[in-house]
Protein backbone atom coordinates (compact mmCIF):
# COMPACT_ATOMS: atom_id res chain seq x y z
CA UNK A 1 0.00 0.00 0.00
CA UNK A 2 2.11 2.90 -1.21
CA UNK A 3 0.65 6.35 -1.17
CA UNK A 4 1.50 9.03 -3.69
CA UNK A 5 3.84 11.76 -2.55
CA UNK A 6 2.29 15.22 -2.78
CA UNK A 7 3.96 18.63 -2.51
CA UNK A 8 3.61 19.54 1.15
CA UNK A 9 2.59 23.13 0.58
CA UNK A 10 -0.54 22.10 -1.34
CA UNK A 11 -2.06 19.84 1.27
CA UNK A 12 -0.73 20.67 4.70
CA UNK A 13 -3.16 23.47 5.67
CA UNK A 14 -6.44 21.81 4.66
CA UNK A 15 -5.50 18.53 6.30
CA UNK A 16 -4.30 20.35 9.40
CA UNK A 17 -7.66 22.10 9.70
CA UNK A 18 -9.53 18.85 9.18
CA UNK A 19 -7.29 17.08 11.69
CA UNK A 20 -8.05 19.68 14.34
CA UNK A 21 -11.77 19.19 13.75
CA UNK A 22 -11.60 15.39 13.92
CA UNK A 23 -9.35 15.31 16.95
CA UNK A 24 -11.53 17.75 18.83
CA UNK A 25 -14.51 15.52 18.08
CA UNK A 26 -12.82 12.34 19.32
CA UNK A 27 -11.79 13.34 22.83
CA UNK A 28 -12.00 10.24 24.95
CA UNK A 29 -10.97 11.65 28.31
CA UNK A 30 -10.26 15.24 29.27
CA UNK A 31 -10.00 15.82 33.03
CA UNK A 32 -9.76 19.51 33.86
CA UNK A 33 -6.48 19.12 35.73
CA UNK A 34 -4.73 16.90 33.20
CA UNK A 35 -0.97 17.40 33.07
CA UNK A 36 -0.27 15.85 29.65
CA UNK A 37 -2.54 15.53 26.62
CA UNK A 38 -1.69 13.36 23.61
CA UNK A 39 -3.32 13.55 20.18
CA UNK A 40 -3.03 10.01 18.81
CA UNK A 41 -3.49 8.89 15.19
CA UNK A 42 -3.66 5.13 14.71
CA UNK A 43 -3.42 2.84 11.70
CA UNK A 44 -6.32 1.56 9.54
CA UNK A 45 -9.45 2.10 11.66
CA UNK A 46 -11.38 -0.80 10.13
CA UNK A 47 -8.80 -3.46 11.00
CA UNK A 48 -8.25 -5.56 14.11
CA UNK A 49 -4.97 -3.92 15.12
CA UNK A 50 -6.63 -0.55 15.65
CA UNK A 51 -9.95 -1.76 16.98
CA UNK A 52 -8.66 -4.33 19.47
CA UNK A 53 -5.28 -2.91 20.43
CA UNK A 54 -4.47 0.70 19.44
CA UNK A 55 -7.80 2.27 20.33
CA UNK A 56 -8.23 0.56 23.75
CA UNK A 57 -4.62 1.12 24.75
CA UNK A 58 -4.44 4.84 23.98
CA UNK A 59 -7.99 5.74 24.98
CA UNK A 60 -8.28 3.64 28.14
CA UNK A 61 -5.21 1.71 29.30
CA UNK A 62 -2.60 4.47 29.30
CA UNK A 63 -4.84 7.20 30.86
CA UNK A 64 -5.87 4.76 33.58
CA UNK A 65 -2.27 3.73 34.30
CA UNK A 66 -1.37 7.41 34.73
CA UNK A 67 -4.23 7.98 37.18
CA UNK A 68 -5.69 10.46 34.72
CA UNK A 69 -2.53 12.57 34.43
CA UNK A 70 -2.22 11.59 30.75
CA UNK A 71 -5.29 12.27 28.61
CA UNK A 72 -5.75 11.33 24.99
CA UNK A 73 -7.64 12.05 21.80
CA UNK A 74 -7.64 9.01 19.51
CA UNK A 75 -8.55 8.51 15.86
CA UNK A 76 -7.02 6.74 12.82
CA UNK A 77 -5.34 8.15 9.74
CA UNK A 78 -8.09 6.98 7.40
CA UNK A 79 -10.77 8.54 9.61
CA UNK A 80 -8.81 11.79 9.39
CA UNK A 81 -8.48 11.58 5.62
CA UNK A 82 -4.68 11.41 5.80
CA UNK A 83 -2.87 9.27 3.24
CA UNK A 84 -1.12 6.33 4.87
CA UNK A 85 2.30 7.47 3.64
CA UNK A 86 1.86 10.98 5.03
CA UNK A 87 1.34 10.03 8.68
CA UNK A 88 4.95 10.40 9.79
CA UNK A 89 5.43 13.61 7.82
CA UNK A 90 2.60 15.19 9.78
CA UNK A 91 3.84 13.64 13.00
CA UNK A 92 7.26 15.21 12.47
CA UNK A 93 5.60 18.58 11.85
CA UNK A 94 3.79 18.29 15.18
CA UNK A 95 0.27 18.13 13.73
CA UNK A 96 -0.38 15.38 16.29
CA UNK A 97 1.70 13.77 19.04
CA UNK A 98 1.61 10.02 18.38
CA UNK A 99 1.27 8.36 14.98
CA UNK A 100 1.07 4.81 13.63
CA UNK A 101 1.45 3.51 10.10
CA UNK A 102 3.10 0.69 8.18
CA UNK A 103 6.82 1.22 7.79
CA UNK A 104 6.64 0.21 4.12
CA UNK A 105 4.33 3.17 3.44
CA UNK A 106 7.12 5.61 4.23
CA UNK A 107 10.00 4.23 2.17
CA UNK A 108 10.01 7.06 -0.36
CA UNK A 109 11.11 9.27 2.55
CA UNK A 110 13.01 6.67 4.59
CA UNK A 111 14.45 3.81 2.50
CA UNK A 112 16.16 2.43 5.60
CA UNK A 113 12.78 1.22 6.88
CA UNK A 114 12.43 -1.23 3.98
CA UNK A 115 15.03 -3.43 5.65
CA UNK A 116 12.55 -4.20 8.41
CA UNK A 117 10.15 -6.13 6.21
CA UNK A 118 11.60 -7.67 3.05
CA UNK A 119 9.41 -10.31 1.35
CA UNK A 120 9.82 -13.89 2.62
CA UNK A 121 12.56 -12.84 5.03
CA UNK A 122 10.74 -14.57 7.88
CA UNK A 123 7.87 -17.04 7.84
CA UNK A 124 7.02 -17.40 11.54
CA UNK A 125 6.11 -14.92 14.27
CA UNK A 126 8.96 -15.73 16.65
CA UNK A 127 11.58 -14.90 14.04
CA UNK A 128 9.51 -11.92 12.86
CA UNK A 129 9.62 -10.47 16.37
CA UNK A 130 13.37 -11.12 16.64
CA UNK A 131 13.79 -9.17 13.39
CA UNK A 132 11.71 -6.28 14.72
CA UNK A 133 13.77 -6.14 17.92
CA UNK A 134 17.08 -6.29 16.04
CA UNK A 135 15.94 -3.61 13.58
CA UNK A 136 14.74 -1.15 16.21
CA UNK A 137 17.99 0.87 16.45
CA UNK A 138 17.89 1.41 12.67
CA UNK A 139 14.23 2.40 12.88
CA UNK A 140 14.92 4.80 15.75
CA UNK A 141 17.69 6.56 13.84
CA UNK A 142 15.60 6.83 10.66
CA UNK A 143 12.49 8.07 12.49
CA UNK A 144 14.49 10.62 14.45
CA UNK A 145 16.42 12.01 11.51
CA UNK A 146 13.73 11.88 8.84
CA UNK A 147 10.53 12.43 10.84
CA UNK A 148 11.62 14.16 14.07
CA UNK A 149 10.11 11.25 15.97
CA UNK A 150 10.92 8.63 18.60
CA UNK A 151 9.95 4.96 18.19
CA UNK A 152 7.68 3.50 20.86
CA UNK A 153 6.75 0.16 19.28
CA UNK A 154 7.03 -2.08 16.22
CA UNK A 155 4.19 -4.58 15.83
CA UNK A 156 2.91 -6.72 12.93
CA UNK A 157 -0.20 -7.19 10.95
CA UNK A 158 -0.76 -10.88 10.07
CA UNK A 159 1.47 -12.40 7.40
CA UNK A 160 0.94 -10.63 4.06
CA UNK A 161 -0.41 -13.37 1.83
CA UNK A 162 -1.61 -13.55 -1.77
CA UNK A 163 -5.25 -13.23 -2.90
CA UNK A 164 -6.15 -13.96 -6.55
CA UNK A 165 -9.38 -13.73 -8.53
CA UNK A 166 -8.19 -16.44 -10.91
CA UNK A 167 -7.05 -20.03 -10.23
CA UNK A 168 -3.40 -20.43 -9.26
CA UNK A 169 -1.39 -23.43 -8.07
CA UNK A 170 1.74 -21.65 -6.88
CA UNK A 171 4.16 -18.78 -7.43
CA UNK A 172 4.93 -19.88 -10.99
CA UNK A 173 1.39 -18.91 -11.98
CA UNK A 174 2.05 -15.25 -11.16
CA UNK A 175 4.08 -14.78 -14.32
CA UNK A 176 2.37 -12.19 -16.49
CA UNK A 177 -0.29 -11.38 -13.91
CA UNK A 178 -1.03 -7.92 -12.55
CA UNK A 179 -0.50 -7.96 -8.79
CA UNK A 180 -0.99 -5.28 -6.18
CA UNK A 181 1.95 -5.36 -3.75
CA UNK A 182 2.17 -3.96 -0.24
CA UNK A 183 5.37 -1.94 -0.59
CA UNK A 184 8.28 -1.13 -2.89
CA UNK A 185 10.31 -4.21 -1.99
CA UNK A 186 7.24 -6.44 -2.43
CA UNK A 187 6.81 -4.90 -5.88
CA UNK A 188 10.42 -5.75 -6.74
CA UNK A 189 9.85 -9.27 -5.46
CA UNK A 190 6.76 -9.71 -7.64
CA UNK A 191 8.58 -8.36 -10.68
CA UNK A 192 11.36 -10.89 -10.04
CA UNK A 193 8.71 -13.62 -10.24
CA UNK A 194 7.57 -12.34 -13.64
CA UNK A 195 4.46 -10.51 -12.41
CA UNK A 196 3.53 -6.89 -13.11
CA UNK A 197 3.45 -5.01 -9.82
CA UNK A 198 0.92 -2.21 -9.35
CA UNK A 199 0.56 0.34 -6.55
CA UNK A 200 -3.06 0.47 -5.41
CA UNK A 201 -4.36 1.74 -2.07
CA UNK A 202 -5.69 -0.92 0.31
CA UNK A 203 -9.26 0.38 0.23
CA UNK A 204 -9.27 0.42 -3.60
CA UNK A 205 -8.24 -3.22 -3.99
CA UNK A 206 -11.70 -4.88 -3.90
CA UNK A 207 -12.96 -2.71 -6.77
CA UNK A 208 -9.76 -3.29 -8.73
CA UNK A 209 -10.05 -7.06 -8.33
CA UNK A 210 -13.72 -6.99 -9.28
CA UNK A 211 -13.11 -4.93 -12.43
CA UNK A 212 -10.10 -6.97 -13.50
CA UNK A 213 -7.67 -4.08 -13.11
CA UNK A 214 -5.52 -6.54 -11.17
CA UNK A 215 -5.46 -10.32 -10.99
CA UNK A 216 -4.07 -10.67 -7.46
CA UNK A 217 -3.24 -8.60 -4.40
CA UNK A 218 -1.20 -8.93 -1.22
CA UNK A 219 -2.41 -8.20 2.31
CA UNK A 220 -2.80 -9.85 5.70
CA UNK A 221 -5.12 -12.83 5.96
CA UNK A 222 -7.35 -11.32 8.64
CA UNK A 223 -7.09 -7.88 7.06
CA UNK A 224 -8.35 -9.34 3.79
CA UNK A 225 -11.20 -11.05 5.60
CA UNK A 226 -12.18 -7.89 7.50
CA UNK A 227 -12.16 -5.92 4.24
CA UNK A 228 -14.23 -8.50 2.34
CA UNK A 229 -11.61 -9.44 -0.23
CA UNK A 230 -13.12 -12.94 -0.37
CA UNK A 231 -16.05 -11.47 -2.29
CA UNK A 232 -13.78 -10.56 -5.21
CA UNK A 233 -11.08 -13.25 -5.07
CA UNK A 234 -11.16 -17.03 -5.21
CA UNK A 235 -7.68 -18.38 -4.38
CA UNK A 236 -5.23 -17.65 -1.57
CA UNK A 237 -1.56 -18.62 -1.26
CA UNK A 238 -0.53 -18.36 2.44
CA UNK A 239 3.14 -17.47 1.94
CA UNK A 240 4.19 -14.13 3.53
CA UNK A 241 5.36 -12.75 0.20
CA UNK A 242 4.54 -9.28 1.46
CA UNK A 243 6.29 -9.77 4.77
CA UNK A 244 4.39 -8.72 7.91
CA UNK A 245 3.53 -5.06 7.23
CA UNK A 246 5.07 -3.97 10.53
CA UNK A 247 3.38 -0.93 12.01
CA UNK A 248 5.67 1.59 13.70
CA UNK A 249 4.25 3.59 16.60
CA UNK A 250 6.16 6.83 17.15
CA UNK A 251 5.85 10.02 19.16
CA UNK A 252 6.91 13.46 17.97
CA UNK A 253 10.45 14.05 19.28
CA UNK A 254 9.69 17.53 20.58
CA UNK A 255 6.70 16.20 22.48
CA UNK A 256 8.74 13.31 23.85
CA UNK A 257 11.50 15.64 25.00
CA UNK A 258 8.95 17.85 26.77
CA UNK A 259 7.81 14.96 28.97
CA UNK A 260 9.40 14.29 32.33
CA UNK A 261 11.59 11.17 32.72
CA UNK A 262 8.82 9.68 34.85
CA UNK A 263 6.24 10.22 32.12
CA UNK A 264 8.54 8.79 29.47
CA UNK A 265 9.20 5.71 31.59
CA UNK A 266 5.49 5.21 32.27
CA UNK A 267 4.51 5.53 28.61
CA UNK A 268 7.23 3.19 27.35
CA UNK A 269 6.58 0.60 30.05
CA UNK A 270 2.85 0.60 29.34
CA UNK A 271 3.44 0.40 25.57
CA UNK A 272 5.77 -2.56 26.07
CA UNK A 273 3.53 -4.52 28.44
CA UNK A 274 0.01 -3.54 27.48
CA UNK A 275 0.31 -2.94 23.74
CA UNK A 276 3.38 -4.51 22.12
CA UNK A 277 3.28 -7.80 24.02
CA UNK A 278 -0.46 -8.46 23.42
CA UNK A 279 -0.20 -7.63 19.71
CA UNK A 280 2.67 -10.07 19.24
CA UNK A 281 0.84 -12.74 21.22
CA UNK A 282 -2.18 -12.23 18.98
CA UNK A 283 0.01 -12.43 15.87
CA UNK A 284 0.87 -16.06 16.67
CA UNK A 285 -2.66 -17.10 15.78
CA UNK A 286 -4.02 -14.22 13.68
CA UNK A 287 -2.71 -15.45 10.34
CA UNK A 288 -4.25 -18.90 10.82
CA UNK A 289 -7.50 -17.41 12.10
CA UNK A 290 -7.66 -15.28 8.98
CA UNK A 291 -7.04 -18.31 6.76
CA UNK A 292 -9.80 -20.22 8.58
CA UNK A 293 -12.24 -17.35 8.07
CA UNK A 294 -11.34 -16.99 4.40
CA UNK A 295 -11.49 -20.69 3.52
CA UNK A 296 -13.93 -22.19 5.99
CA UNK A 297 -11.20 -24.64 7.02
CA UNK A 298 -11.39 -24.20 10.77
CA UNK A 299 -13.33 -22.08 13.23
CA UNK A 300 -14.02 -18.43 12.37
CA UNK A 301 -14.93 -16.46 15.47
CA UNK A 302 -14.84 -13.19 13.52
CA UNK A 303 -17.98 -13.90 11.51
CA UNK A 304 -19.36 -16.02 8.69
CA UNK A 305 -16.56 -17.99 7.01
CA UNK A 306 -15.91 -17.62 3.29
CA UNK A 307 -15.01 -20.44 0.91
CA UNK A 308 -11.80 -19.38 -0.84
CA UNK A 309 -9.53 -22.09 -2.24
CA UNK A 310 -6.40 -22.53 -0.12
CA UNK A 311 -3.34 -23.11 -2.31
CA UNK A 312 -0.72 -25.04 -0.37
CA UNK A 313 2.81 -23.75 -1.05
CA UNK A 314 5.41 -26.23 -2.23
CA UNK A 315 9.10 -26.45 -1.45
CA UNK A 316 9.68 -25.16 -4.99
CA UNK A 317 7.63 -22.05 -4.13
CA UNK A 318 9.66 -21.42 -0.98
CA UNK A 319 12.96 -21.94 -2.81
CA UNK A 320 11.97 -19.65 -5.67
CA UNK A 321 10.85 -16.95 -3.23
CA UNK A 322 14.10 -17.15 -1.29
CA UNK A 323 16.09 -16.86 -4.51
CA UNK A 324 14.17 -13.75 -5.57
CA UNK A 325 14.84 -12.21 -2.17
CA UNK A 326 18.57 -12.94 -2.32
CA UNK A 327 19.19 -12.11 -5.96
CA UNK A 328 16.90 -9.11 -6.52
CA UNK A 329 15.18 -7.61 -3.49
CA UNK A 330 18.01 -7.51 -0.95
CA UNK A 331 20.63 -6.04 -3.33
CA UNK A 332 18.14 -3.43 -4.55
CA UNK A 333 17.46 -2.28 -0.99
CA UNK A 334 21.17 -2.32 -0.16
CA UNK A 335 21.75 0.10 -3.02
CA UNK A 336 19.34 2.63 -1.50
CA UNK A 337 20.91 2.94 1.95
CA UNK A 338 24.29 3.91 3.36
CA UNK A 339 27.10 1.64 4.48
CA UNK A 340 26.46 2.18 8.20
CA UNK A 341 22.86 1.00 7.80
CA UNK A 342 24.03 -2.11 5.94
CA UNK A 343 26.66 -2.91 8.58
CA UNK A 344 24.09 -2.58 11.35
CA UNK A 345 21.51 -4.63 9.45
CA UNK A 346 23.99 -7.40 8.64
CA UNK A 347 25.15 -7.62 12.26
CA UNK A 348 21.60 -7.85 13.60
CA UNK A 349 18.78 -8.77 11.25
CA UNK A 350 21.09 -10.47 8.77
CA UNK A 351 22.29 -13.00 11.32
CA UNK A 352 18.74 -13.82 12.37
CA UNK A 353 17.54 -14.50 8.82
CA UNK A 354 20.85 -15.91 7.51
CA UNK A 355 21.30 -13.22 4.87
CA UNK A 356 23.92 -10.56 4.22
CA UNK A 357 23.09 -7.38 2.31
CA UNK A 358 25.60 -5.98 -0.17
CA UNK A 359 25.14 -3.01 -2.45
CA UNK A 360 25.21 -3.98 -6.15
Amino acid sequence: MISNVHPRASWRKPVAAFAATVLSATVVCTPALAETSLNVVGSWGSLELHQKFEQPFWSETLPKASDGDITTQVTSFDQMGIASGDVFRYLGDGLFDVGMTVGDYTVSDAPELEGLDLPMMTTDTDKARAVADAFRPIAEKAMNERFNSHVLAIVPYPAQVLFCNTPISGLSDLEGKKVRGSGRSTGEFLEALGAQSLNIAFNEVPGSLERGVIDCAVTGSMSGYSAGWYDVSSHMLPLPIGGWDYVITAINQDKWSSLSPEEQQLIQAQVDKQFTAPVWANAKTETQRGIACLTGQGECAAGEPASMTLVKPTQADVARARQALQDVVLPAWAGRVDADTLDQWNAGVGKIVDLQAKAP
